[in-house]
């Protein structure tokens, strides 16, 4: 009964960076899932596109190092208005697969690329779309996509609670990108950290996530 559905943790589909995967993203948010112990827990899918051999290789990458779409062929750049980007469809199509199959889920945690990711879906669920039942996102150094085929997402304010980290220090994905994203949401809670583009877990941030979480109940996106 409703005793039971309040014990459990939220569960949080995590998608992982560009060049990353599954693997990678479980190693890097180790510190916050201690930190959340109890409260939510972090499921990560890996992308569905691998990336080309040789493509700009990583020593930290996944093997293969994946990507959730290319901003041209086999490659990313988050600043590049892509004229023809690709595979984002069949990373959607990867996102409901998961949330059908492992959930229930409550949200989603996404980092850069696959926080990028995240903001869409939540868009896709502001407007309806049944594929994506989730209630709120969490967006580690997220972006807005540059390619004018993705502009749609962006026209509306996106109204689905989400928090979104940015570190004042990231050079990959520079904290004017991930505030510029915050803009597209009605009303997003931003967490600063003096940090570079990683998933901040030390005792100011795991606070923030866990006040944001507060406001959510296991099994309120269903």
């Amino acid at each position: 009964g409703a005793a039971m559905a309040e014990a459990r943790p939220l569960r949080l589909l995590a998608l992982h960076g560009y060049r990353q995967g599954a693997r990678r993203l479980r190693q890097r948010t180790g510190a916050l899932r201690k930190a959340l112990r109890g409260r939510a827990e972090l499921v990560a899918i890996d992308a569905p596109h691998p990336l080309p051999a040789g493509a700009e290789d990583d020593p930290d990458g996944d093997d293969p190092p994946r990507g959730w779409w290319f901003s041209g062929p086999g490659t990313f750049e988050a600043g590049e208005a892509a004229a023809a980007p690709a595979g984002l469809e069949e990373s959607l199509s990867a996102v409901a697969a998961a949330l059908a199959e492992h959930g229930p889920f409550d949200g989603l945690l996404g980092f850069s690329q696959g926080a990028a990711l995240a903001a869409m879906v939540c868009a896709l669920r502001a407007r309806g779309d049944p594929r994506f039942p989730v209630a709120f996102a969490v967006l580690v150094a997220g972006f807005a996509s540059r390619a004018p085929a993705h502009g749609h997402f962006y026209r509306e304010p996106i109204a689905l609670p989400t928090l979104h980290v940015v570190g004042d220090t990231d050079a990959v994905i520079a904290a004017p990108l991930s505030r510029e994203l915050a803009q597209c949401f009605v009303e997003p809670v931003v967490l600063t950290h003096p940090g570079g583009h990683f998933i901040p877990a030390a005792a100011a941030q795991k606070n923030a996530y866990l006040e944001f979480l507060e406001r959510f109940c296991p099994g309120q996106g269903q």
